[in-house]
């Protein structure tokens, strides 16, 4: 079971994909992989239903467990490289769902690293440089916004940084990373409260998916603390929307907000990798739309896109791709 999982490892690893789907019906095995917004199929081959079941048990899942969902973790070396990941198995009455994520241990990416266009790296600097306040870092799922995040905090350091995250995806000796444990009691509400008692210069809030985290996001940055946190959304507007419809006060939010960016990830043409483009709304900018007015200087990300299909460095198919 190790050669196949090593095989589709590397071929997730290859590809730049974050995670490897498993779907199970009457016995049979469907294969696929997330790359960005895309879902690639892979041919399975009859060991697969051994391999999940395999998986299970490295994650320490409870295998005679079908009544609820179940997440578990482990680590593997792939080529020399340690790889943390993450798998979690759901049961409806026709399908069993398994997703395997590839957290990846360390990385120490710099926001140069995420995007090539110093323009836009720059508003996102600009947005770190308040010393409390709340930037949201929004996107769809597989759009590279967990990178942006501890991009932007190894921009910080060395301030004193401490991380609420659940999962921890990408692991970091610079920062103090706390990992939401709702088994134990540690939530969002008691995290934030043992963290503070630290004297944090930063905090790191993983992904704003409930009222609870929002409103501690809200409360954090109240507090005097610059706070960073992503939050699914498509469009940096939207991800304001979407904090209000957590339950969050408007009045307040718009007060704390240092900036609110929103991105996608696109295959550059006749180049290795990926990058992130970025639409970016700062202080300012908020401001106008507060009072309801187009907010001057504001780049959308369709515009970013049109204009890298016309300097023909994205082709037609990645462009479409990215799903805005």
């Amino acid at each position: 079971m190790e050669e196949r999982l090593l095989a589709l490892l590397r071929m997730a690893i290859n590809q730049h994909a974050t995670d490897l789907h498993f779907s199970i019906r009457n016995e049979t095995v469907t294969l696929q992989m997330r790359c960005g917004i895309q879902i690639k199929d892979i041919e399975n081959e009859p060991q697969d239903l051994k391999l999940f079941r395999y998986l299970q048990y490295r994650a320490n899942l409870e295998l005679s467990d079908r009544s609820r969902p179940q997440t578990g973790r482990f680590e593997m070396e792939v080529d020399g490289k340690m790889l943390a990941l993450r798998f979690a198995v759901m049961h409806s009455l026709m399908l069993t769902s398994g997703v395997l994520r590839i957290l990846n241990g360390t990385l120490d990416w710099t926001l140069a690293e995420c995007c090539s266009d110093k323009k836009q790296t720059d508003l996102l600097k600009k947005g770190l440089k308040r010393r409390s306040g709340l930037f949201l870092v929004s996107g769809p799922t597989g759009s590279g916004k967990t990178t942006t995040l501890y991009a932007m905090l190894n921009e910080l350091s060395p301030a004193k940084i401490f991380t609420l995250e659940d999962p921890i995806e990408i692991y970091s000796e610079r920062f103090v990373q706390i990992q939401i444990n709702e088994r134990q009691h540690l939530g969002y509400d008691e995290g934030i409260s043992q963290l503070l008692r630290h004297d944090p210069d930063v905090i790191m809030i993983g992904e704003i998916r409930e009222p609870v985290a929002a409103a501690m996001a809200l409360r954090c940055a109240l507090t005097g603390h610059l706070v960073l946190t992503s939050i699914h959304a498509s469009s940096a507007h939207s991800a304001i929307t979407r904090m209000i419809e957590l339950g969050v006060s408007e009045t307040q939010l718009m007060e704390m907000l240092v900036g609110v960016s929103c991105q996608r990830l696109v295959s550059l043409k006749n180049q290795k990798g990926r990058m992130c483009i970025y639409e970016v709304l700062l202080p300012e900018q908020l401001a106008q739309l507060r009072q309801g007015q187009m907010p001057d200087h504001f780049i959308p990300l369709q515009q970013r896109l049109d204009d890298l299909l016309l300097k023909n460095r994205i082709t037609h198919k990645q462009w479409d791709a990215v799903g805005l």
